[in-house]
């Protein structure tokens, strides 16, 4: 069994994050899309409240299934009897520091090899920060994530500009 690994911070998870997943998993047996801590990131959403809005975002596709871990993702992918790790490039911009991930990851860990799948190109300008930007600005975010992943935005969102008024 051919088993990928997909990291993100996914805060929150964009049409262009179930793309690259979507991919992953026509060219795997098993994918784990792996939400990650991450210490030099303060998201807006919990872990918890990241695999839940993934996990509902990639139902239909039997051969994903969504976790979080924390630590070095070379570790979690060798107890996950990993072959590879699955990395979404969006633009030449992306790659330099994929690239210098995939080399550090390789050598620590040669037997798991990283994959660059790039998404459909009407998703190659997003990610998380600039959706979660415009809905922080009361933008309409319907075109860059799915249905409940924008609800949920609305809710936090909402609550963060209320807390914003307060102080």
């Amino acid at each position: 069994m051919k088993i990928a690994i997909y990291p993100g911070t996914f805060d929150p998870v964009t049409n262009g994050h179930v793309d690259v997943a979507k991919r992953a998993a026509e060219l795997f047996d098993k994918v784990i899309v792996c939400v990650a801590v991450n210490t030099l990131k303060e998201p807006l959403f919990t872990g918890a409240e990241r695999v839940s809005m993934i996990r509902e975002s990639v139902k239909e596709i039997k051969n994903i299934e969504v976790e979080e871990f924390e630590g070095l993702l070379v570790d979690y992918a060798k107890k996950k009897n990993a072959d590879a790790i699955v990395r979404g490039l969006r633009a030449v911009s992306d790659f330099e520091y994929e690239f210098q991930m995939a080399l550090t990851n390789r050598k620590l860990s040669a037997e798991v090899d990283t994959i660059f799948l790039m998404p459909h190109e009407k998703y190659t300008y997003l990610n998380s920060t600039i959706v979660r930007e415009i809905a922080t600005f009361g933008g309409d975010v319907s075109e860059f994530v799915p249905e409940h992943v924008k609800n949920e935005l609305i809710k936090k969102v909402g609550n963060v500009r209320t807390n914003r008024r307060r102080k």
